[in-house]
C-alpha cells in the first residue's frame, strides 16, 4: 500500500473515531442535561400547583375533584405537561387528563417519600406509560401532608427530542468526516510532493546509499540549512575538524566551528564558490560551496566539500616529480647530445687527444656518480629521485654534491618510500631554489647515512639563509619567505612526513652561509615510550 493511501486511511480513521467518541459523549451529555431539565421543570410545576390556596381549600369540599380538575387541567394545557395529577392522602385522584380515571388510585408506587413530606423526581410507569415525574406534597395550615401533586412528561416524548438532536449531531459529524477526508487527501498529497513522490522504502534505501556515498569519498562534506546550522557531516569532515562524534557537530552553527566555511551571504544569495582556501583545524583546505535549492528555486541551505590542500599538493608534487624526472632525462639527453656534437667536432678537427680526454673525463664523472648511487643507495625510488635532482641541478648550473660517505642500504621495508621522497624532494627543491639567488657559486651538499638506529639526512646549501626571526615559523602551513602563490607547503609537508615516521627535523645556519637541514628517522618506527 502506498504512503499516500496509508496517510489518508490513517487520518480518516482517526477522524472517524474522534467524531464518534465526541458525538456519543455529547449526545449522552445532552440527554442527561435535557432529562434533568425536564425533571426540574416537572418538580417546579408540581410545587407551584401544590401552593395554590384554592387547591388546598378544595380538599375540604364534599367533591374536591369538581374544583381541582378544571383548575389543574387548564394549567396542564398551558405548560405542555403530559399530565398533572392531584391525589389525596390515600392516593385517590382528584384530577387526571382522562376524566374517567378520576376517583381511582394513583399508580407508579413512588408516593411513599412524598407522603413523608419530600419532593422528588422519579421515573415510573403510570396509566399513560413510562414518564419522568416531579412530585411534591400538599400541606394544610398545620403543615400536615393532605395530598400529592404529580406532574409528568412521557419518556417517549423526551426520547423524540433526543433522537432529533442525535440526527443533527450525526449530520454534523458526517460533514466533519467528509471535510477531514478532504483535508487528509490534501495533506497526503503535500507530503508526497515534499518527499518527491517517494515511498518510505525508497527513502530508507536512498538514505543508506547517501551514507555510503558520503563515507566513500575523500572530501569532507558539511551541509547546512538556510540559518547556517549544520545538518549533515561525513567522517572525513569529522577527521579534518578533529573530532569523531557527530553529535558534537550536527545542530551547531557552522560559524562556531569554521567561520568562513559557508558565509550567510553565500546562502542568502545562492552563490557557488570553487577552490577557495581556508584554514580548518590547523590544515589548509580547498573548499567548494554550492547552494541547495528546492523545486521553486529557493535557497534552503548549502553544501561544502573540502579536502586537505597538503594531500592535493602531495599528489600534485608526485606528478611534478615524475615530470621533473622526465625533464631531467630530457635535459640529460640534450646535454649528452651537445657532448656528442663536441666529440664529433674534435674528431673532425683531428684533435684526437682532446676528444679522448673529454670522453674520459665525462665518463669518469658520470660513472662515479652512478656507481655511488647504485652501490650505496640501491633503493630504486630514492636513487631515481637523486638522479633526477642531479640532472635538474646541472640544467640550473648548480653543483649537487652527494657525500662520498653516503650510504642508504639499510632502509627497512616498513618505512614509507613516499614519505622519504617527500622529505628528500622538498628539501632539495628548497635548497636549489635558495642557491639560485647567488651570482656565481651555487652548490648543494647531501649526506645520507643509515648507520646506527636511525636514517640520517643532511642537506646544506650556500644560499642567503633563513633570518633568525623566521626560524620558528618555517614549518607552518602557508608561511613562506618567497613571494608568489602556492607557497608555504613544501616544508610543512616535510615536517608532517617526518612526524608520521616518528623522526625529528632541525635546521641550522650553514658553515659559511645558507642553511643546513638535519633529519633523523628511526628505523623501528615511531618511538612509543
Amino acid at each position: 500500500m502506498k504512503l499516500q493511501t496509508k496517510l489518508i486511511l490513517l487520518m480518516c480513521t482517526l477522524t472517524f473515531i474522534l467524531l464518534v467518541a465526541v458525538s456519543v459523549t455529547f449526545q449522552e451529555m445532552w440527554s442527561t442535561s435535557y432529562k434533568n431539565q425536564i425533571g426540574s421543570k416537572a418538580l417546579n410545576l408540581a410545587k407551584t400547583v401544590a401552593s395554590i390556596p384554592e387547591l388546598k381549600s378544595a380538599f375540604h369540599d364534599p367533591n374536591p375533584a369538581a374544583t381541582i380538575q378544571p383548575m389543574v387541567d387548564e394549567i396542564r394545557k398551558q405548560t405542555d405537561a403530559e399530565f398533572i395529577v392531584v391525589g389525596n392522602r390515600d392516593g385517590i385522584r382528584y384530577s387526571h387528563p382522562i376524566a374517567s380515571r378520576i376517583g381511582q388510585s394513583m399508580v407508579g408506587g413512588d408516593n411513599g417519600p412524598v407522603f413523608l413530606g419530600q419532593s422528588i423526581v422519579s421515573q415510573a410507569t403510570g396509566t399513560l406509560g413510562l414518564s419522568l415525574r416531579g412530585k411534591t406534597p400538599i400541606f394544610n395550615e398545620r403543615h400536615e401532608v393532605i395530598g400529592v401533586v404529580s406532574v409528568g412528561f412521557l419518556i417517549e416524548d423526551i426520547n423524540k427530542q433526543a433522537y432529533q438532536f442525535r440526527n443533527t449531531i450525526i449530520a454534523i459529524a458526517l460533514v466533519a468526516l467528509l471535510l477531514g477526508a478532504a483535508g487528509a487527501a490534501i495533506i497526503a498529497n503535500n507530503v508526497k510532493r515534499s518527499i518527491m513522490g517517494l515511498e518510505p522504502e525508497d527513502i530508507g534505501r536512498l538514505y543508506q546509499e547517501q551514507e555510503a556515498v558520503l563515507e566513500s569519498i575523500h572530501e569532507g562534506i558539511i551541509t547546512v540549512d538556510k540559518k547556517g546550522v549544520i545538518t549533515l557531516v561525513n567522517q572525513n569532515a569529522l577527521s579534518i575538524l578533529g573530532t569523531e562524534d557527530k553529535s558534537e557537530i550536527i545542530g551547531r552553527p557552522i560559524s562556531e566551528l569554521v567561520p568562513y566555511m559557508t558565509p550567510p551571504e553565500a546562502i542568502q544569495k545562492g552563490l557557488a564558490e570553487f577552490d577557495s582556501e581556508l584554514v580548518v583545524g590547523g590544515n589548509v583546505v580547498v573548499v567548494n560551496r554550492l547552494p541547495v535549492k528546492d523545486r521553486n528555486g529557493t535557497v534552503i541551505g548549502a553544501v561544502s566539500s573540502f579536502r586537505n590542500k597538503s594531500e592535493l599538493y602531495l599528489l600534485t608534487q608526485q606528478l611534478s616529480q615524475l615530470k621533473q624526472y622526465a625533464d631531467g632525462l630530457r635535459a640529460q639527453t640534450h646535454e649528452y647530445s651537445n657532448k656528442l656534437h663536441t666529440i664529433s667536432g674534435l674528431i673532425q678537427l683531428e684533435s684526437y687527444r682532446e676528444a679522448i680526454d673529454f670522453i674520459t673525463r665525462e665518463s669518469d664523472t658520470q660513472s662515479d656518480l652512478l656507481k655511488l648511487i647504485t652501490k650505496e643507495i640501491p633503493d630504486p625510488i630514492i636513487g631515481g629521485l637523486l638522479i633526477g635532482k642531479i640532472n635538474r641541478a646541472r640544467e640550473l648550473k648548480i653543483r649537487l654534491n652527494i657525500d662520498e660517505g653516503s650510504t642508504f642500504k639499510d632502509v627497512p621495508p616498513s618505512i614509507d618510500r613516499n614519505q622519504l621522497v617527500t622529505i628528500l624532494g622538498n628539501l632539495l627543491d628548497n635548497a636549489m631554489e635558495a642557491v639560485l639567488a647567488n651570482d656565481k657559486d651555487k652548490h648543494v651538499n647531501i649526506l645520507l647515512t643509515d648507520l646506527g638506529q636511525d636514517l640520517i639526512v643532511e642537506i646544506e646549501d650556500n644560499g642567503p639563509g633563513i633570518p633568525a626571526e623566521w626560524w620558528d615559523r618555517i614549518f607552518e602551513v602557508g608561511f613562506s619567505t618567497k613571494n608568489g602563490e602556492k607557497r608555504g607547503l613544501g616544508l610543512a609537508l616535510v615536517s608532517r612526513a617526518v612526524e608520521q615516521l616518528g623522526g625529528l627535523i632541525e635546521h641550522h645556519p650553514g658553515q659559511t652561509a645558507g642553511t643546513r637541514f638535519f633529519v633523523a628517522i628511526p628505523k623501528n618506527g615511531r618511538d612509543t615510550d
